[in-house]
């Protein structure tokens, strides 16, 4: 394979992956979720320490799992008493990144023609979240509280790492940071010591090209908005 060969294959698994957020049931081999993650695990991180750590939920423990946090999400009085470890977006937004926000939200909505006063169906629609969007395999990712910013970053290499290797193997994904409030949750389903933070899941699966929701695909900023060459 020439170079202008493997630069294409890899720009175009780069550029077709996108969040999915409806899945079919179908079930992902071991084999491929382990080769995955092994690729995946060729990430850069500082002195090698590779931060991560990775719980992979199937079967019946991820519909009991999510069952109780679609639930939790569903009763006031119970979501109320979840709260994230950490804060992931900004406590105060500020241009561009409300216009980006509401955007693609919106964008999203109008696809599943949810007007902006259908607070019900707005709530139904973020529930799919806790149910990973109907994928067969959660990933839940963790990470030392030893840990600073920097294996943060690590972490993020290797989170995309996965998403770039599944889609090379025609699965698809949608990283999901909205089920961090409810890490006590997580915990009572998987084996989560004290010591590690909940950082973010991911869902994994096939793409149901039937759902419209799937035909959502985001807008980028082009290079010079974003990028200073300084020569």
């Amino acid at each position: 394979m020439t170079q202008t060969e493997q630069q294409k294959i890899v720009d175009q698994v780069i550029m077709s992956r996108r969040s999915i957020r409806a899945f079919l049931p179908d079930s992902i081999d071991r084999k491929d979720l382990e080769d995955i993650l092994s690729v995946a695990s060729r990430a850069p991180s500082g002195s090698n320490i590779q931060p991560w750590k990775v719980y992979v939920v199937t079967g019946s423990k991820l519909r009991n799992l999510s069952e109780e946090i679609v639930s939790t999400f569903m009763n006031p009085e119970s979501d109320a008493k979840h709260t994230e470890e950490y804060a992931y977006y900004p406590t105060q937004w500020v241009s561009p990144y409300t216009e980006r926000r509401r955007k693609v939200g919106w964008d999203l909505y109008g696809l599943l023609g949810i007007s902006k006063g259908d607070k019900e169906r707005m709530k139904l629609q973020h529930a799919r979240n806790f149910r990973f969007f109907d994928a067969p395999v959660a990933m839940i990712f963790t990470i030392d509280r030893i840990m600073q910013t920097g294996s943060w970053l690590d972490f993020g290499c290797f989170y995309q790492n996965i998403m770039i290797a599944a889609k090379a193997r025609g699965i698809d994904s949608c990283p999901q940071a909205a089920l961090n409030r409810y890490h006590k949750i997580l915990r009572q389903h998987c084996p989560i010591p004290d010591n590690e933070i909940v950082l973010c899941c991911l869902a994994l699966g096939y793409a149901d090209k039937s759902k419209i929701e799937n035909t959502l695909v985001t807008e980028r900023e082009p290079v010079k908005n974003f990028a200073t060459f300084i020569n």
